[in-house]
């Protein structure tokens, strides 16, 4: 599904990332896991092709994605969740998670439907009509995860998605992450929350500096 072969990030003389290789499978779940300033977020960025690599190579399903001229169509087969949210404000939920879909010009009617089984699957259908100023942070970020997800995505990226929120909460986004990635979506998660690595066993990609300096897969029984 993906695959970096090594791939060196610079921005000017400062190395971001440094000789990082590494494959993800389709359906898998990885955390990729390292201290503020490791690389994550531009580990990320190069996937969505927001920044191209300085030397090396990123595949996505068998294609470099040097070769994805039109970076939109790839953007639309990879969902991103951001911690800060990243909605519009004068737009309700309905319109939020709606947008990516009125883009494509697509019918009002299907439209109508998939919102409709997305924000039911969030637990948001009751909020179709508020605005993000009224939602707490656990409900802005469910919206955004809803809107990461309208169009059916094949890997759905969160970059320190539970960065804002409470214990509790955190939990439950993550939980959210888990079903969506039992349906097939692959799930690639930016972390830097030690308990959330303890309690959810999955595969963990460690950087530090902008290095990989290990990798843990979940243990099985």
């Amino acid at each position: 599904m993906l695959k970096f072969v090594g791939v060196y990030k610079y921005y000017g003389d400062k190395e971001a990332l440094s000789n990082i290789s590494f494959e993800i499978e389709k359906g898998e779940f990885v955390f990729i896991v390292g201290p503020t300033g490791a690389g994550k977020t531009t580990l990320l960025k190069l996937i969505r092709k927001e920044i191209e690599p300085t030397r090396g190579e990123i595949f996505f399903k068998n294609e470099s994605l040097k070769n994805y001229k039109n970076v939109y169509e790839l953007r639309r087969k990879i969902g991103v969740v951001f911690q800060d949210y990243k909605l519009f404000i004068k737009k309700t939920v309905y319109e939020n998670v709606s947008f990516p879909l009125e883009i494509l010009g697509l019918p009002g009617s299907f439209i109508k439907k998939r919102v409709f089984e997305i924000l039911k699957d969030v637990n948001l259908l009751d909020k179709r009509g508020r605005f993000p100023q009224t939602l707490s942070g656990g409900e802005k970020q469910r919206v955004a995860i809803a809107r990461a997800i309208i169009n059916e995505p094949d890997i759905l990226i969160a970059d320190e998605p539970t960065g804002n929120l409470d214990w509790k909460t955190s939990f439950a986004i993550v939980d959210l992450f888990i079903e969506i990635n039992k349906r097939g979506t692959t799930v690639i998660m930016s972390t830097h929350n030690e308990e959330i690595i303890k309690r959810y066993s999955k595969r963990v990609i460690y950087l530090r500096d902008g290095k990989k300096v290990y990798e843990k897969y979940p243990h099985i029984s």
